[in-house]
């Protein structure tokens, strides 16, 4: 938030600077090519003072006249603000709050670890899917703090190390995350940001989730079989009594070993199930099948597609957690402060969110924004639509450093990249995935993420040593990332 803060001023100040002007629009008003031109803003200092007073309102709810073009607060027209994005943030994160109340997808986990705790291989992949399928639908990130104190016992139990937790644990959901499928947080505010559906490119990104995933789950087992057969290769090292572990940690219960894990009752496993039928009926409300199963953009939609967007998607999370809430038997009371608490808790992704659309209100109302894209536009033009998706990846790198926040990031960030993909003549969800896979490489590894950090310090792993063990599968993810992008970009 202090980030984009002074990124707010900056850009106020910059539009002193950076001369306006704007391209002509076509009917769904995305620029055209070519027709740039300078224009007078028609701003006095005086009203330049006041957009940047109220950009986080008009990030909020500003609303742009129709003539004009102009945002504020109290016009006649389209809503500009991101108040849809904002309420859906709040009410997935009263959902998820929900769900981990009940203590259904902790035990849910706990009992997978459990089973599998004699089969070391197949254990790591499956904790490793299930983070990664939590990612993919829902951002599973900050969540997997809460494993680190049973995974951790539990690899040692089995002859692996400390490095083979961190990995099966922040690589797991971490790559679920980079291929975003549905993600709300990156995905969904992307794609509302890019001006499309969270349902397109759901085929290029699942696609990507099923490749990435499988190859970094094989690299962490790679690595962990390495260290079972000669514990002198781990990366990590051993604390005293970690060798000792091996059959104390299997038959201790509690934080410190991994027996003992409650058995799931049958409201949790209603819990389970009723929680993968919300998700399993977001994607099927999000996903454009017509064009998915016939390849073509301008398919005439079946007579079962939904169309869902983000005011159904927030009425739908509100109405899950109060489902989840009775099936779990909550009670009025522990329900009604539950939402409250997980709305409460999603209140700074949000507020990123308005602060972001802020940003693009001052450069909308200054009519800067065209000028930034005339300048991108000489950059790009040209270049094959292959190159184009790559340079929009690394393009976002610096940016995903600067701002680690997915939903901040993307809002800041779309508004200039997606009206660049009509000019490459490259879809906007190839836009939408090249930067979530931007986005989400950084955070695998980037020292400003609470969940590498707060990870490598619950397993007592040293940060250096993490970046040692990570930095080859890093390459290769941003191989097969690049080459996923161009073949999106191509197709399109």
């Amino acid at each position: 938030m202090t980030v984009l803060a002074i990124v707010t001023v900056a850009v106020w100040l910059l539009a002193f600077l950076i001369p306006s002007g704007q391209y002509d629009r076509n009917k769904s008003g995305a620029p055209v090519e070519g027709t740039y031109h300078r224009v007078d803003s028609g701003q006095s200092f005086v009203d330049r003072l006041n957009d940047l007073f109220l950009s986080p309102v008009n990030g909020l709810y500003g609303i742009q006249d129709e003539k004009t073009s102009l945002v504020a607060p109290d016009n006649v027209g389209s809503l500009y603000g991101s108040a849809g994005v904002f309420l859906f943030v709040l009410a997935i994160g009263a959902f998820i709050t929900v769900v981990f109340a009940t203590g259904a997808l902790d035990r849910g986990i706990g009992r997978l670890a459990h089973r599998l705790r004699e089969r070391g291989a197949l254990l790591i992949a499956g904790v490793m899917v299930v983070f990664s399928v939590l990612g993919t639908v829902e951002g599973f990130a900050e969540e997997t703090l809460g494993f680190y104190g049973l995974i951790v016992p539990l690899m040692l139990a089995l002859g692996y190390d400390r490095m083979t937790a961190v990995g099966a644990i922040i690589l797991g959901a971490g790559v679920g995350v980079l291929c975003s499928t549905v993600n709300p947080f990156a995905t969904g505010v992307a794609s509302s940001a890019a001006g499309i559906s969270l349902g397109d490119g759901i085929v290029l990104r699942s696609a990507m989730w099923v490749v990435l995933t499988g190859v970094t789950v094989a690299y962490v087992i790679r690595y962990a079989q390495r260290v079972r057969r000669d514990p002198e290769r781990s990366l990590s090292g051993f604390l005293p009594g970690d060798r000792d572990r091996g059959e104390a940690a299997a038959g201790t219960a509690g934080a410190a070993g991994v027996s003992g894990v409650p058995e799931l009752t049958g409201l949790h496993k209603a819990v389970l199930v009723t929680t993968a039928l919300v998700f399993a009926f977001m994607i099927f409300s999000v996903v454009p099948w017509s064009s998915a199963l016939t390849g073509k953009a301008d398919a005439t939609p079946y007579g079962f597609e939904l169309g869902w967007s983000f005011p159904q998607l927030a009425a739908l999370f509100l109405c899950a957690a109060v489902l989840v809430g009775i099936v779990a038997r909550m009670g009025e009371q522990k329900l009604s402060s539950t939402i409250i608490q997980g709305a409460a808790d999603f209140v700074s992704p949000a507020l990123v969110i308005l602060l972001a659309r802020g940003v693009t209100t001052i450069m909308n109302n200054s009519k800067i924004t065209d000028t930034v894209l005339h300048s991108i536009e000489g950059v790009v033009k040209g270049t094959s639509s292959g190159l184009f998706a790559v340079i929009v990846f690394l393009v976002n790198l610096p940016l995903a450093f600067l701002i680690p926040s997915t939903s901040g990031h993307a809002t800041l960030a779309m508004p200039i990249l997606a009206p660049l993909a009509d000019f490459a003549g490259v879809s906007r969800a190839v836009v939408v995935t090249a930067w979530q896979a931007a986005s989400g490489w950084m955070n695998l590894w980037v020292p400003t993420t609470a969940v590498t950090i707060g990870g490598v310090a619950l397993a007592k792993v040293g940060y250096d040593k993490y970046l040692r063990f990570v930095w080859p599968l890093l390459a290769l993810l941003a191989v097969l990332i690049c080459g996923f992008v161009a073949l999106g970009a191509a197709v399109t």
